[in-house]
């Protein structure tokens, strides 16, 4: 168990289960065909979730230069992350006027996914991305790449050499981050006395609400609500002045911060904090009660998988996602129902998943194969794949969406 909450101001001892999912390995952690007979490395992944500040967490048990120096996951392999970039930009440059005299720096910059669209304004940019083969890709693309973990030091770095950001972005980044307060002190220190900070997370409610237990792997360290935010970054003298709420990652926030007393505040803060007070994120009960949800869901699916394997017709999957491993591990849903997952991503295609040993193709298998259903791992872009797929329909193939219920449509 994790000695105290890793928010680390209020010192309190994990002792609250959140979700227990058992062993597993790292999520994208995947095979070549050498590895498959060597021993793999499989952690706890067990959430939980501090008692007084209620921030969902889980314990630290592999390195973060281990998890991500060598990533798989490309940001711009996806159509529709790309246009809610393209569409995040126009509306900061629209909204705050950000023009050729300031720096925009993202954090976890990935492949230059966002960061492109600034650069065709020919708004000075600068990305910040652990991961060196990402970074590469986009250094190819022109786009000027730090190959770093962020947090103080790196930030003292930048700022050193005169680069401090007016916007600074972070997606998807803050929950991966075993020090949040490291990285949250460094987004201080990097912001421009009138900066402003965007950072987009997955949203704690929807997690409960929606049952997205397979959200929850070993890259991920926190698992957040605007209450927990608001409360990490009050104590480094951020304030959040705007939230959004997102479609993205099965429902995302967008927080807006800035130095504190720099900005008004949107009454969509105030509607955000009386949102999850009315949802009882402030009572250790709703957190607690989580895992019954989780092993209803897993009893459901294996239940729809066992009938159709029983019927003799096989089934593929779509999307290599890390929360596919996380489902598929914890379910212990192996090649026994699922032959291979197809994945756009040639990075991953002919590796293994973690865990479940299933071979990973190019979607090109599913036309060869012709399986009579396709379990969608990335289940939040159902819509997306549905269409890309649409072929499967020509044979009467149906797809299985896992989240938040099992469905065949």
């Amino acid at each position: 168990m994790i000695a105290t909450c890793n928010c680390r101001f209020c010192q309190t001892p994990l002792k609250h289960s959140f979700a227990d999912l058992g062993m597993s390995p790292l999520s994208n952690a995947f095979l070549t065909v050498e590895q498959l007979n060597q021993a793999e490395k499989f952690y706890p992944l067990h959430a939980y979730v501090c008692e007084n500040c209620f921030l969902v967490q889980l314990e630290a048990f592999e390195t973060p230069d281990a998890i991500f120096s060598d990533y798989v996951y490309f940001s711009s392999y996806s159509t529709s992350w790309l246009n809610h970039a393209q569409q995040y930009t126009n509306s900061m440059i629209e909204n705050y006027q950000f023009n050729l005299q300031h720096l925009v720096i993202e954090i976890a910059s990935n492949d230059g996914y966002l960061l492109q669209y600034f650069k065709q304004y020919h708004i000075p940019v600068l990305g910040i991305e652990p991961a060196k083969n990402v970074a590469q890709v986009a250094l190819e693309k022109g786009i000027p790449t730090e190959t770093a973990f962020f947090g103080v030091e790196t930030a003292k770095n930048l700022v050193a050499r005169g680069q401090s950001a007016n916007l600074l972005i972070a997606n998807n980044v803050l929950a991966h981050v075993p020090d949040i307060n490291d990285f949250v002190a460094g987004l201080k220190l990097l912001l421009k006395p009138q900066g402003i900070i965007t950072i987009e997370f997955p949203h704690l409610l929807n997690l409960i609400v929606q049952n997205q237990f397979d959200t929850i792997y070993h890259e991920h360290f926190s698992y957040l609500s605007l209450l927990a935010v608001e409360n990490i970054f009050a104590q480094h003298g951020l304030m959040l002045f705007d939230v959004e709420e997102l479609a993205t990652h099965g429902g995302s926030l967008r927080i807006y911060a800035c130095h504190q007393g720099m900005q008004s505040i949107n009454p969509r803060i105030f509607a955000l904090r009386a949102k999850e007070k009315a949802a009882n994120l402030g009572k250790l009960e709703r957190y607690t009660q989580f895992l019954n949800q989780v092993t209803a869901l897993k009893r459901d699916l294996l239940h729809c998988l066992i009938e159709i394997k029983n019927q003799n017709k096989q089934i593929a999957a779509y999307g290599a996602a890390a929360k596919g491993n996380t489902l598929l591990n914890y379910c212990g849903i192996r090649q026994d129902f699922i032959e291979y997952v197809a994945d756009l991503n040639p990075h991953k295609q002919n590796k293994y998943l973690p865990g479940t040993h299933i071979p990973v193709c190019s979607p090109e298998q599913l036309k060869i194969t012709q399986p009579a259903y396709v379990l969608i791992l990335p289940w939040n872009l159902q819509i997306e794949i549905m269409q890309q797929l649409a072929f499967i329909r020509e044979w009467g193939g149906q797809f299985i969406i896992p989240i938040p219920d099992v469905q065949i449509l």
